[in-house]
């Protein structure tokens, strides 16, 4: 036998006190069958959260392994454990940020916490959710709803489930995508490349109108007396008409305009926005300006200046914005325009402040020196040239002639270029990010495959019962996948044959032969 002296056994002692007492300090986590091991006291780091509030009574503690187990995604909580013992919380880049929003609700963390070099990264998720948010409410699915769906959109969900629907309750949906959604049906595509075409043609017509080619001289004959007492006649040309045909054509397409403005109204399933909405304001107001139009010229073609009145049909240009009902490329340049709102006007402001400088400098730059040639009179003439010159156009009618104005010219093109070319990457960058998601949503499967609901822990039979309960189950006592590490050396309950049911809200599981 082997003399060991007393103080080498009192150290010895010690050492295996130390070794216990830092054993009952520690605590092992199994997350998703990634063992992790850590001291209490970092848990205690960082109090109300469920980490810090670890008792070995709770339902997941697998008193054999000496564990809490809790089936949530290891990844993320690597990042949050790393949180309790540096106090920094970073993001992971390869998991989705909806995921790891949940998964720090679910540990009782702030998600403001994340640490400033992560936090735009961590942020994109919630922009591409604005993003899709946005796409929904611009309707380019153009997957064919449900008639649930259908019901639910046009009010009668009542008459829907209780199966006493009308002839006008199933013809109104019918109508309505027939006339405003052109993709529905192939009756709903050759309905909106009719009205497609009467666009055209209108608007065709109403600048062919214009043309000189296309008009009819109004010709009077006036009458008049001679020197010698006779009379006399000429023809005066005083103005010319546009060609009857294009009032026919006219008429031909304000027709359509108007039998599709009574029935998209009259089987819209909501009255209030189809009337507020831009561009059935354009299209009304449009067709009216039509029958506004008729009226002056039967009534009021005798006035003066009644040319003037015909300003106000430049609004039937407006149809164009229709054609966004049949594109959604066009839907999507508005709604970049819409996002890129902030920039276009810091880019509004930007310019008008650079051309009231450059102009005010130019104009008192060409009168230092001689200048017989002076273009720039005044500062507002400097503000059309600053204008021309700063958006990269340069006319040509106007341009500085002495040196200090040649150079304040360039100073003035730099800017424009410069002052331009700074927000135009923003807007290009929303755009491109509303096509990527439209596309994206365009080849997503209109079937996704159902996730069942987790199924609910059954009430612990008591000892003895047929089947009883053999034994404190908890979530950690199952199959464990994964690396398990070195920590426990308790049997595996998997050599039981248990089967573990696993609650994650309540943190309850049971274990059953």
């Amino acid at each position: 036998m082997t003399y060991i002296p007393k103080n080498m056994q009192h150290y010895a002692h010690a050492a295996m006190n130390l070794i216990n007492m830092d054993s009952e300090n520690r605590v092992v986590l199994n997350v998703g069958g990634i063992r992790h091991e850590t001291y209490k006291a970092t848990l205690k780091k960082i109090p109300a959260t469920r980490l810090s509030r670890l008792t070995e009574a709770l339902a997941n503690y697998d008193p054999i392994l000496n564990e809490y187990f809790f089936d949530r995604h290891p990844g993320v909580f690597a990042q949050v454990l790393n949180y309790y013992r540096t106090g920094k919380l970073h993001y992971p880049t390869d998991v989705c940020g909806p995921l790891f929003e949940e998964e720090l609700e679910f540990w009782g963390l702030d998600s403001n916490q994340v640490e400033p070099c992560c936090w735009m990264t961590y942020t994109q998720h919630r922009d591409t959710q604005e993003t899709l948010a946005v796409l929904d409410r611009l309707d380019l699915d153009t997957e064919k709803p449900s008639d649930e769906e259908l019901a639910r959109k046009f009010g009668f969900e009542e008459d829907y489930y209780k199966g006493t629907i009308s002839w006008w309750q199933e013809m109104k949906p019918r109508i309505w995508s027939l006339f405003d959604e052109p993709y529905s049906s192939n009756a709903a595509k050759t309905i909106g490349v009719v009205s497609v075409f009467f666009i055209c043609i209108s608007i065709l017509s109403f600048c062919l109108k214009t043309h000189p080619d296309m008009r009819v001289p109004y010709v009077r004959n006036i009458t008049v007396k001679t020197a010698n007492g006779s009379n006399g006649w000429f023809l005066d040309k005083t103005q010319t008409n546009a060609h009857i045909a294009f009032f026919y054509i006219e008429c031909v397409c304000n027709a359509w305009f108007t039998f599709e403005i009574l029935v998209r109204f009259i089987s819209s399933p909501n009255k209030c926005e189809f009337i507020k909405s831009s561009v059935n304001i354009i299209d009304y107001i449009a067709t009216l300006s039509f029958y506004i139009d008729l009226v002056l010229q039967r009534f009021a073609s005798h006035l003066e200046n009644a040319d003037i009145l015909e300003f106000f049909s430049i609004i039937r240009i407006m149809r164009l914005f229709k054609l966004t009902r049949h594109s959604s490329g066009l839907k999507i340049l508005i709604q970049t325009f819409r996002a890129s709102a902030k920039e276009l006007t810091l880019l509004v402001f930007f310019l008008v402040l650079g051309i009231v400088i450059f102009a005010s400098l130019v104009y008192y730059a060409e009168r230092i020196q001689p200048n017989p040639h002076n273009d720039f009179n005044s500062i507002p003439l400097g503000l059309w040239w600053a204008l021309v010159t700063m958006t990269t156009v340069g006319y040509g009618d106007m341009a500085p002639k002495t040196y200090i104005g040649m150079f304040v010219g360039a100073l003035c093109a730099l800017a424009g270029v410069l002052t331009i070319a700074l927000p135009v990457p923003v807007i290009v960058s929303n755009f491109a990010m509303y096509y990527s998601h439209t596309q994206a949503r365009a080849k997503l499967p209109k079937k996704r495959r159902r996730v069942l609901p987790v199924e609910q822990p059954r009430q612990p039979r008591l000892p003895g019962a047929p089947g009883g309960v053999s034994g404190c189950g908890t979530p950690g006592s199952g199959p464990h996948s994964g690396p398990m590490g070195s920590g426990g050396t308790g049997p595996r309950r998997m050599n039981n044959k248990t089967k573990d049911l696993v609650s994650p809200k309540s943190d309850m599981a049971f274990s059953f032969d």
